[in-house]
């Protein structure tokens, strides 16, 4: 029976031949991810009667979106999840500075092909990038994976999205996800399993797929799926952590629903005030004033990203009345950064940049707008406070727009300058 990538993975970790959508099958993760929300995660698990985690090897627990620390309440929180993952053994802890959660399990190896990553964060589905199956769940859900070791799960209906022939010179996987986006809505597919294919999926080197299925959280996904390849695998050489076996769909599967773009008629786009299915070409916003950039996120924080802003930034200036805020998704990152010498090109352009982690797009510090400014932004999402100002307004663009924005002082596109 030809299945499709979710059809098939839940499938291989709930013991049987085959699945089918809306089929229930309870299955054990390889990872269950947790961030900041582990200390409350940690308060539900011990009103369950909860004591000794499952297995310790099976979690992952990051302290990166309100870090470092930016109230004494958040620093008492930190403080519980050291504790926490002391006293239960869990070894990969990676705590303030080290970076973004979805990022850092990449780098760490523990992303892998044919596995099932849950996290207690809406942006799991990142994991898609390595051939996981990645998926957001709830606190609830994550204190009974701690207490028993497995979880329930519906099986999603699953969206095919071929891409084909070459994107142009300055286009990126961001503009791909917001025209995608714009196309079928913020619900477009929710609990769904999105599945990435096609020459143009392929062409695009890892930091630039992992914008696809990271992006697809704010279309509804349950997750989402780029097959693994060459390139996968040559990353993961000497990385994983442990040995993975391929999980790849059917080419004669069945799909809910099936698209087709091509690469060559995707433009520059932006996400505009409040939704990020608000979505218009680049040419339509251009001229829009601004005034904060940032650069950063498990979207579009790292080396590469960091590297097309560099570019733009070389021997320019950011203008008067702009702020530009940079944050590399992680420690290795910045460090990468700081030897190719885009930090270096930040600093001399007048840029601001801090320590590894989630910074002001979860709204805590590190670059909140005050009222009535106006922000561009390579995140995922910019409802209105997302930032932390209810009375402000974000717009959502590739790292190229936002460092060009950022010289120009308003939206503007690369050529421009």
């Amino acid at each position: 029976m030809p299945q499709t990538f979710a059809e098939k993975i839940l499938a291989k970790k709930a013991g049987l031949s085959h699945t089918v959508p809306g089929q229930i099958v309870d299955i054990t993760p390889d990872v269950a991810l947790s961030h900041d929300n582990t200390a409350p995660i940690y308060g539900i698990f011990k009103e369950m009667g909860g004591q000794r985690v499952f297995d310790p090897k099976m979690h992952a627990v990051f302290i990166d979106h309100a870090a470092p620390a930016p109230t004494t309440k958040h620093a008492e929180n930190h403080r519980i999840i050291r504790d926490f993952v002391r006293e239960q053994g869990i070894e990969n802890f990676f705590d303030v500075g080290r970076g973004i959660c979805h990022q850092v399990l990449v780098e760490e190896g523990l992303a892998l092909p044919g596995e099932v990553v849950l996290g207690s964060d809406s942006h799991s589905p990142h994991a898609g990038v390595m051939g996981a199956f990645g998926a957001g769940i709830g606190r609830s859900e994550m204190a009974s994976i701690w207490a028993v070791g497995s979880l329930w799960l519906r099986v999603p209906e699953s969206m095919k999205i071929a891409v084909n022939g070459q994107f142009n010179p300055g286009v990126t996987a961001k503009d791909l996800a917001l025209k995608v986006i714009d196309d079928l809505g913020a619900d477009g597919a929710l609990y769904m399993s999105v599945e990435w294919h096609g020459e143009a999926i392929r062409s695009l080197d890892l930091s630039q797929r992992a914008t696809l299925p990271n992006m697809m959280a704010e279309m509804g996904a349950k997750n989402s799926f780029i097959p693994p390849d060459q390139v996968t695998l040559d990353y993961l050489a000497g990385r994983a952590k442990r040995p993975f076996e391929l999980v790849l769909p059917d080419e004669d599967a069945a799909y809910a629903q099936s698209y087709t773009y091509e690469a060559a008629a995707i433009e520059p786009m932006v996400a505009r005030p409040h939704t990020v299915d608000n979505v218009m070409p680049l040419s339509e916003v251009a001229g829009t004033r601004v005034q904060q950039a940032f650069l950063g996120t498990c979207t579009n924080g790292r080396l590469e990203d960091l590297a097309a802003a560099a570019a733009v930034l070389k021997g320019r200036k950011v203008s008067p009345g702009t702020r530009l805020l940079i944050i590399p998704a992680s420690s290795q990152v910045y460090l990468d950064a700081l030897r190719a010498g885009y930090i270096e090109t930040f600093l001399e352009a007048g840029a601001a940049i801090e320590s590894p982690g989630c910074g002001p797009c979860m709204g805590n510090h590190m670059g909140v707008p005050a009222v009535g400014e106006v922000s561009i932004s390579t995140a995922n999402r910019n409802f209105r406070g997302r930032m932390g100002t209810k009375e402000s307004e974000i717009y959502l663009a590739s790292p190229a727009v936002v460092a060009a924005t950022a010289v120009a002082g308003v939206i503007t596109h690369p050529k421009d300058i």
